[in-house]
């Protein structure tokens, strides 16, 4: 896939940010890691100062293998913890003593990774509002530059390893909510700022200056201080968005390698974006990182007039505005 996306975009495309996700990399060997990552720098160039981060599950590393992550390039860290109380950590068969991490998390630091984060999941089974505070203090006390909190989604008939989660332990809905809320009091409370939706960073972060700065972006991997630029997702169901197009990979292994056996790209479905898809995506990314829309500045860039073009979903805001969860303004939507 990389022979055929690197073709395609005209060889050794310039990379200033790459991402290794989409689960716990570090399960693959050191070997393994060091011939993925030579692959890539043979087909794209990684320009210097490029942001290369990759996630972590604490269980799968120590010191040493940190180490090794730092000579293949890699200057950011993302922790996998999802919670530090022991009760969930047996529920979700991931079981990790926060000391553990904490060690790691130093181990890190010593390396002179540019930044640590953490990844956090509410409404995990055995979950309490009480419980996942105390993780939250936990964390807080780590201080790692950021804190991402996702829901949890339990959808077992797509994800195969959900299958050994009892549902009835899941956490119901209004505990969900109040967990969240009182994480957001609590690292407000513990000095981070509030980046928006599921994302927290220390002030001298670069995503917390550029939150501050107006310069903020989101894409599939969540904030970023990237500007706007293509984005390429190499795997299986991979996401890209490139120009005014988006493409999504085959999301099953066999799909993936049959196009890829055919020298076919293993995109199974693409969007090529309108005119309006243009202005609502500009409305949604104000939404998202600056919690706010100024009418102004959107008729500026695509020269429609707001309160027209969008006058039944004003309406539609309507009840949101009763709840006290949006704000109209004249000449702007606040959230």
């Amino acid at each position: 896939e990389m022979d055929l996306v690197a073709g395609a975009l005209g060889g050794h495309a310039p990379v200033s940010q790459l991402h290794l996700g989409g689960g716990s990399p570090t399960f693959l060997s050191n070997a393994e890691l060091s011939a993925l990552m030579a692959a890539l720098r043979r087909r794209f160039r990684l320009l210097p100062g490029a942001e290369l981060s990759i996630e972590i599950d604490p269980r799968t590393v120590d010191a040493a293998r940190l180490a090794h992550l730092q000579t293949l390039g890699f200057n950011r860290l993302s922790f996998g913890v999802q919670d530090f109380d022991p009760a969930v950590q047996k529920a979700v068969h991931r079981v990790q003593p926060a000391e553990a991490v904490a060690a790691l998390m130093q181990s890190a630091r010593a390396l002179g990774f540019a930044s640590i984060s953490i990844d956090l999941i509410y409404g995990l089974p055995m979950q309490t509002p009480a419980s996942f505070a105390r993780t939250i203090a936990q964390v807080a006390e780590l201080r790692p530059d950021r804190i991402a909190m996702y829901a949890y989604a339990h959808l077992p008939q797509r994800f195969k390893p959900q299958r050994r989660i009892v549902a009835e332990l899941l956490p119901p809905a209004g505990d969900k909510l109040t967990m969240l809320s009182g994480a957001i009091s609590a690292l407000l409370g513990a000095g981070y700022d509030y980046i928006g939706m599921d994302h927290f960073a220390l002030p001298d972060d670069p995503l917390a200056v550029a939150k501050r700065q107006g310069l903020l972006h989101r894409n599939f991997q969540g904030y970023s201080t990237q500007p706007d630029c293509d984005l390429v997702g190499l795997g299986v169901s991979a996401i890209s968005r490139v120009g005014a197009t988006y493409a999504q990979n085959a999301k099953t292994l066999a799909e993936y390698e049959d196009a890829l056996k055919a020298r076919a790209l293993p995109v199974q479905r693409g969007l090529a974006v309108t005119r309006d898809d243009l202005l609502r995506r500009a409305v949604i990314m104000a939404l998202m990182c600056q919690g706010r829309v100024e009418f102004e500045s959107i008729a500026a860039a695509h020269l429609v007039d707001m309160p027209s073009y969008f006058a039944a979903e004003l309406e539609r805001l309507q009840p949101l505005v009763a709840q006290g969860l949006v704000e109209l303004e004249p000449g702007a939507i606040q959230v």
